[in-house]
């Protein structure tokens, strides 16, 4: 049986790298298989290369025994290659129906698509609204988007990265067990995902790449995870040790906070109320579009319809004042999407500090200091190990993982009293994720009130002291991380169980 796809020496260099470098990669019929590295590995260039999307220099692409060109998108999608991308090729004034019709037969009609694409979402539980826009949509709804477009077309080969970032452990199981009904009925699927343990339960191979190059091809079933680790980045994942301490006073106070819909798609927040305290993190969990959204833009000032009494930032009411004025007042903040929100694509990483460092160090009599916003960003470059071409490196430059790195360093160097981070390793390698966690706890350390948004379970029940769900734009109290089970707060972010009343704050308040 000849194999799906098969690369010989696939290479492909940009004028500052040299992305793939002589790749090789077989995947079966039927077969998951993961493509593990670090950010900047050369896993996307690869992947794009399949699916159409870049033309390599050099190397043969072989598909179904025989050899291929894959000139464009629209050629691998008549092939019946389907690709999920890590950032989205989405057009924000459409609508869901809308985007997904764009890759299908211009005759299809939206009417029975709608029904098509509901059907698909509930049976693959990725819930959607068909006729909602897509500017509506968070970054979790505009992935599920992608997952089901991929999988209305009834892929020879599915490609799909980072896919189960916003689902709950329980749905993410019932992910593997469709991924695994589609490999059995002969579909071939290439899994991209920093999540080890993920790729272990999950992939029959991995072909793990380093600095473009493949470094090494295994079956991660076999595998440990620290064994996955050392051929991935060379060395074992950083241990963190969360110190025992005792919080401080509350920096960030949220009490009676109800808005209705900013939009006929957003979620109405209902009674939110939490505190967070100086040296202490809060987690937030919850699947994606059950108002964290919503929750976010008040808090960081984006929404300005709060009561001012509602939002306290150090005890002062914040409810009404803008994002630069919270900023004034110590907030941080680093929202969910890098580029167009935590940072302008085309301005140099130099340019983009002046996002969030507008002080006297960096404009003087109205004017920018340049050689201090170059300085810091070499500053962020050289401590958050971020592959740039240097501070005046476009942000666009930049993959993902890089991007976060910059953005999460630009904002801990400002010492804020209050950090409010929106996923904070979305899309990022296991490396760099310890590395941006480990800077969180030394903030939090150092008596910072981090309020840390995250569909990774994982990543909350290790840096979170306390956690607290948010579903249905209604919040639980705050539990205790060594408290709670994954099981339980699973079931939470699904919306079983009651939504936090007013008195149930004062079991939050006893936490300390």
């Amino acid at each position: 049986m000849n194999a799906r796809l098969t690369l010989e020496g696939i290479t492909k260099a940009y004028p500052a790298v040299v992305a793939n470098d002589q790749v090789s990669l077989t995947v079966q019929p039927g077969e998951i298989h993961a493509v593990l590295g670090e950010n900047g590995a050369g896993k996307s260039t690869l992947m794009k290369i399949i699916y159409g999307a870049v033309k390599p220099d050099a190397g043969t692409v072989r598909w179904n025994g025989k050899d291929i060109s894959v000139a464009s998108p629209a050629q691998a999608r008549a092939l019946g290659i389907a690709m999920v991308f890590q950032h989205f090729s989405l057009f924000d004034t459409l609508t869901v129906v809308e985007n997904i019709a764009l890759g299908l037969p211009p005759d299809t009609r939206l009417d029975s698509l709608a029904a098509r694409i509901t059907a698909t979402a509930a049976q693959y539980g990725l819930e959607l609204e068909p006729q909602r826009h897509v500017h509506t949509l968070s970054v979790g709804e505009r992935q599920r988007v992608e997952i089901v477009r991929a999988l209305l077309t009834n892929p020879q080969l599915l490609i799909l990265d980072e896919p189960t970032s916003v689902l709950t452990p329980q749905a993410v199981e019932k992910l593997f067990e469709t991924l695994r009904r589609l490999a059995a009925e002969g579909c071939s699927i290439l899994y991209i995902s920093h999540k080890l343990d993920e790729i272990r339960a999950l992939c029959h191979t991995c072909t793990v790449m380093r600095g473009g190059k493949v470094t090494g091809v295994c079956d991660p079933r076999q595998e440990t995870a620290a064994s996955l680790s050392r051929m991935m980045i060379g060395s074992e994942l950083p241990q963190l040790h969360p110190r025992p301490h005792q919080p401080g006073a509350p920096r960030l106070t949220v009490s009676g906070l109800s808005l209705p819909k900013a939009h006929a798609f957003a979620t109405e927040l209902t009674d939110i109320a939490f505190e967070v305290r100086a040296g202490e993190i809060l987690g937030v969990a919850g699947v994606s579009g059950n108002g964290q959204q919503e929750l976010l833009a008040a808090l960081s000032g984006e929404d300005t319809r709060a009561p001012a009494e509602a939002i306290r930032i150090d005890d002062r009411p914040a409810g009404r004042l803008n994002a630069a004025k919270r900023r004034l007042l110590g907030l941080g903040f680093v929202p969910e999407e890098r580029l167009g929100r935590g940072a302008v694509p085309a301005m140099s990483l130099a340019d983009n500090v002046l996002l969030s460092h507008q002080g006297p160090e960096t404009v003087s009599s109205g004017m920018i200091r340049r050689g201090a916003i170059t300085a810091i960003a070499a500053g962020i470059i050289e401590r958050f190990r971020v592959k740039a071409g240097g501070p005046q490196a476009a942000a666009r430059s930049l993959s993902g993982g890089n991007l976060q790195k910059f953005i999460v360093g630009r904002e801990v160097l400002r010492n804020p009293k209050v950090l409010i981070v929106a996923q904070p390793t979305w899309g990022v390698d296991v490396g760099a994720a310890a590395q941006i966690r480990a800077e969180l706890l030394a903030l939090r350390d150092a008596g910072c009130a981090l309020l840390v948004v995250s569909e990774e379970l994982d990543e909350l029940f290790e840096i979170s002291d306390r956690l607290m769900v948010i579903a249905k734009g209604r919040v639980r109290p705050a539990v205790p991380t060594a408290q709670a089970t994954v099981e339980q707060i699973g079931l939470w972010m699904s919306g079983m169980g009651e939504a936090q009343t007013p008195a149930s704050t004062e079991l939050e308040r006893g936490h300390a």
